[in-house]
């Protein structure tokens, strides 16, 4: 356990980051899969289209934030949008 009010006030943080950064990610998945499912089940180019961009938004701001690497965020980006591209033709 803590001794200093400097490590307690640390580990109030962390826990608070924790917290925060788990339901982004979970956000984050969350909608990755509601794009994934409506590119299954073949939905109209328009549906996809803004499904991407809020996909797209989702993943910019984790990356902006440290949440996930920019690397994966543009790699993921890419690969949806190939997934997407191949669904419309």
């Amino acid at each position: 356990m803590a001794n200093t009010s400097s490590a307690r006030k640390r580990i109030r943080q962390s826990e608070k980051r924790r917290v925060k950064n788990s339901s982004m990610k979970s956000a984050l998945r969350t909608s990755i899969k509601k794009l994934r499912s409506s590119a299954s089940e073949k939905a109209t180019k328009e549906v996809l289209s803004t499904n991407k961009s809020s996909v797209d938004k989702n993943l910019d701001s984790a990356a902006r934030k440290g949440l996930i690497h920019w690397k994966k965020a543009a790699r993921l980006k890419s690969r949806l949008a190939k997934m997407i591209n191949s669904v419309v033709k």
